[in-house]
């Protein structure tokens, strides 16, 4: 199988005709090796037809989102917008998406027209540059272990898209670093993010957010519960998930997306993320809990 590092292509939508509200698009689900699609897949497309039907220039402010079925890999989903309101400062959608005759994926989308106020955003500790951690494909470069195949080492490695480089260290064959409850990812894309047919650049950007979120929101809880990604048996998946951006940025350059876990029971676990600029700008945060069986 041949993976993509073009997210862009997830986020390319067709038209067609409504069957249960007021538009319709498709779009395909991108490679991986894993038995189901990435959710990120979902909640960035679905981000992109909603924000295709907002045409007064209102912003995506927040998304709130539930996964109720997993979904086929290259595979086309259907997304269905529906109109809720149009106001003068906010405006909001509802996005459903469906594969082979069933939904598998729901959302609420907020939009904001914008007006003046105050400002105030989190900060960020000390933390080493992306440059002076290793890639995912320097990491793994010549090991092996758990679950992993030459297919998910290749997956990892360059297939998603985006560099990403892990502090303290990645949770791929074993914990690196201590089990503690939070971790930190240095993200960049692979290649320059190209234009996409209905979005703007900003809003291309923001959909890039809503993608590459969910690849590492879970991984502070499984580092704190010592549970690697290719530890035998260990099956993962998104059960909700809920975002908000807080202002435009660069998405091209390097972006630290700084987590933690809050909790974790029951089999499930909660993650908790925050993506800055290189410079300390904070663009948005992400919540989501998941399933973490392991077996």
């Amino acid at each position: 199988m041949t993976t993509s590092r073009t997210f862009t292509d997830a986020i390319t939508l067709e038209k067609a005709e409504a069957e249960h509200f007021d538009l319709a698009f498709t779009a395909v689900t991108q490679p991986c090796p894993w038995p189901k699609a990435y959710g990120g897949d979902l909640v960035a497309a679905a981000a992109a037809a909603a924000m295709r039907s907002v045409t007064d220039g209102k912003t995506l402010h927040s998304m709130h989102s539930y996964f109720l079925r997993p979904a086929d890999i290259g595979a086309s989903v259907r997304y269905e917008v529906e109109v809720l309101r149009d106001g003068r400062g906010y405006s909001t959608r509802q996005v459903r998406g469906y594969q082979n005759g069933k939904p598998l994926y729901v959302c609420l989308a907020n939009f904001a027209a914008g007006e003046p106020g105050g400002s105030f955003q989190a900060e960020t500790g000390a933390l080493p540059g992306p440059d002076e951690v290793p890639s995912t494909a320097d990491f793994l470069a010549g090991r092996s272990g758990g679950t992993m195949t030459e297919e998910s080492q290749a997956y990892w490695s360059a297939g998603r898209s985006f560099d990403m480089r892990h502090v303290p260290g990645p949770v791929y064959l074993d914990v690196e670093g201590d089990e503690v409850p939070h971790q930190a990812v240095w993200i960049k894309p692979f290649d320059p993010l190209r234009p996409v047919d209905g979005l703007t650049a900003a809003q291309r950007d923001l959909a890039a957010l809503a993608y590459v979120c969910d690849y590492t929101i879970l991984e502070p809880v499984l580092r704190v519960l010592d549970l690697p990604w290719a530890q035998p048996g260990l099956v993962t998946a998104s059960l909700d998930h809920a975002m908000w951006f807080h202002r435009a940025g660069p998405v091209d350059d390097w972006l630290l997306y700084v987590q933690e876990a809050v909790a974790a029971d029951e089999g499930r676990g909660l993650g908790y993320g925050r993506f800055f600029t290189r410079d300390g700008l904070h663009l948005a945060t992400v919540a989501q809990e998941g399933m973490i069986r392991a077996s």
